[in-house]
């Protein structure tokens, strides 16, 4: 994101003379409050927040400026925000006035709005100034940067600024450490003068030790939003942070070492030593955690690559369930990760997720959509309610989307087998979108796509003659992973089905030599008990071995499990004999791994084998896992067998 130009963010020197003396004097006129007699029953903490008597030397630049009022007390003094000043007496006026500030400071939705309301103040201490800037910094910045650069240039922000520039040795840091924090998610210039100061007054603060656990965090936090972060300052923060009692560190505390681990950590020994003694204090903190510091924490455990952390790690998962309405679109990413990552499936999160997703799918963004489905199909997860809803909004929103968001939408719906209610219009959708943008997608992320959608017998006729032309296949070659086997499977797998499904394609045909032998997938290989049970049960069933072949290749690319031959009275012949076919009898043992998740609904890759075999004229006969996992023993397997194969008889040719 840019950065505010250091020309056009000055603070004094780019003004004009007269603006520029009246900035001068107005950090001469600074106050301090010195020898005023303690009042009884004030908080050492309010004294730190009066006001000198004669406001009428504040006047100077009142219809211009705010003035600030820095306070004479030892760095090592922290001014609390509202936030803390609970915890105190509401009978005292001067905190009473702070928090009628922050009160009022928090409902206002502008800049203006703000700029207008402290410049109706005289006096403001230096915790209200970044309050306020922070503010700001609030409505003003969003993913894109900010919106208004203008507002750098107006009179009650530029002396804000340059107070704090002139007066950062004598600021309380938390008036310091929420100032740095604001303008740097404003995007001044680090190099300006005032972001120099504020970081210089900031290291020689945590060079001294000056700083609390609290003030260690922010600036953390700051240095990590940074552009350039200082990483000796970083490394400096943590061995600081090692020195307290990691026992006793608040939720905030943990999470900011973990990113700052991110950053800094190295290989070795010493940095697992401590990233060992924080996973187990965090362990015991989990339930303390909220959605933002969840999602901190579980993706600095995938950066840095915890995977040994598995009860941390599961923890987190199980406490995220609860978090996923809460989760912004980039902590839900991150959690959606770590689930990733760490192998982590849980059926509280899927259903936790089957709420969310479909009553907020509006507003969602769309990279936060692509990744629940990319999430949802690699755990094979077939949620009707998640990709009925993102059906709906590609619909709605498919010309808004980028080509590799496209490709995330659509994949999954041919990886898991499942056409939605909305299934017309979404591929005529999609077939418009490939019209109008087909060159601008990558030819790996094309053929990703084409090839989900042949899955689901969705056949991109209009496309293929691009798919196979020798432009395009060169392009997949040049481009990672080139034409490796799993893509020229993908390549001979289009080809075969515009060929058995779409016998009126008259477009260019795939070369032979992008063409594969066998198609493997990444559920192709049958479950191996599974496998021997069923081989078991046709042993007791047909007597000999020689009766059925297994593992068989086809000319046609696919592998069958098991191969049943039969002559034309319908007498079973050995696995063998390549004379008197006259049918063939493919059996597909089909375990879990070829289903969706907790379901009876086949993968694509299977379905289109299947759908294939039986155009090329097998007989397909299912095994699925979920028919067969309840017989005991190997008789009552030979007696399914029977009934699944052969319903009526059979017999042996001798």
């Amino acid at each position: 994101m840019a950065l505010i130009s250091r020309k056009s963010f000055q603070l004094y020197s780019s003004s004009t003379p007269a603006s520029r003396s009246a900035l001068m004097t107005l950090s001469k006129r600074l106050n301090f409050v010195r020898g005023q007699r303690k009042p009884q029953n004030w908080s050492p903490v309010a004294m730190r927040m009066l006001c000198v008597k004669d406001k009428s030397q504040y006047l100077f630049c009142r219809k211009k400026h705010v003035q600030l009022q820095m306070q004479p007390l030892s760095v090592n003094e922290a001014v609390h925000l509202c936030g803390d000043i609970r915890n105190c007496a509401k009978s005292n006026n001067v905190w009473m006035d702070e928090q009628l500030f922050f009160k009022k400071l928090n409902n206002l939705c502008t800049s203006k709005d703000i700029f207008y309301f402290l410049s109706s103040l005289e006096v403001m201490s230096d915790t209200m100034a970044a309050g306020a800037l922070q503010r700001i910094s609030e409505v003003e910045v969003d993913d894109n940067g900010l919106k208004n650069p203008a507002l750098l240039e107006n009179e009650v922000f530029r002396a804000l600024c340059f107070q704090l520039e002139f007066e950062s040795s004598k600021l309380s840091n938390t008036g310091l450490l929420n100032a740095l924090q604001a303008l740097i998610r404003l995007r001044v210039d680090p190099q300006s003068t005032l972001m120099t100061s504020l970081l210089s007054e900031s290291e020689e603060r945590l060079g001294g030790g000056q700083l609390t656990a609290e003030n260690l965090c922010s600036l953390g936090e700051s240095l990590l939003e940074f552009e350039g972060p200082s990483c000796a300052m970083l490394e400096q923060i943590v061995r600081h942070m090692q020195e307290r009692d990691i026992e006793k560190w608040s939720p905030r505390e943990i999470a900011m070492v973990y990113k700052i681990l991110q950053v800094t950590a190295r290989e070795g020994q010493q940095c697992q030593n401590l990233l060992n003694r924080l996973n187990s204090v965090t362990f015991h903190t989990v339930s303390q955690l909220s959605p933002n510091f969840a999602s901190v924490i579980l993706n600095s455990l995938v950066v840095l690559r915890q995977t040994r952390a598995v009860l941390l790690v599961t923890a987190l998962c199980k406490h995220s369930v609860k978090h996923v309405p809460y989760f912004t679109d980039h902590e839900l990413v991150d959690v959606l990760e770590a689930f990733l990552y760490f192998g982590q499936k849980l059926e509280t999160f899927t259903e936790a997720l089957e709420r969310h997703v479909p009553e907020s799918i509006l507003t969602m963004h769309p990279q936060t959509v692509s990744k629940v489905m990319h999430y949802c199909c690699k755990k094979m997860i077939l949620s009707k309610p998640i990709f009925d809803a993102v059906a709906e909004s590609f619909i709605s929103n498919a010309d808004r989307l980028t080509t590799d968001q496209i490709a995330a939408y659509i994949i999954p719906f041919g990886t898991l087998n499942y056409l939605p209610p909305s299934a017309s219009s979404l591929f005529r959708k999609l077939e418009a979108v490939l019209h109008t943008r087909l060159r601008h997608f990558q030819p790996h992320t094309l053929l990703n796509l084409l090839h989900s959608c042949v899955l689901i017998q969705r056949y991109p006729i209009n496309f293929l003659p691009k798919i196979f032309s020798p432009y395009f296949l060169q392009k997949l070659q040049a481009q990672p992973p080139g034409l490796n086997r799993v893509v020229m499977s993908q390549l001979t797998q289009l080809f075969l089905t515009v060929t058995l499904e779409c016998p009126f394609y008259e477009g260019p045909k795939l070369l032979s030599k992008y063409q594969v032998k066998a198609c493997p997938t990444l559920h192709s290989s049958p479950d191996v008990h599974l496998f021997k049970r069923v081989k078991t049960g046709l042993l007791y069933l047909l007597k000999k071995r020689i009766y059925f072949a297994s593992e068989v290749s086809t000319p046609y690319f696919y592998v069958l499990d098991i191969e049943i031959k039969l002559d034309e009275e319908g007498f079973v012949l050995p696995a063998a004999q390549l004379e008197e076919v006259h049918r063939r009898i493919a059996l597909c043992v089909d375990g879990q791994n070829r289903f969706c998740a907790h379901s009876h609904n086949l993968l694509g890759e299977e379905a289109i084998k299947q759908r294939h075999l039986q155009l090329l004229g097998y007989e397909v006969v299912q095994i699925p896992f979920f028919e067969i996992k309840n017989l005991q023993n190997t008789r009552k397997m030979a007696d399914y067998l029977h009934k699944k194969i052969f319903p009526c008889t059979y017999g042996l040719s001798s």
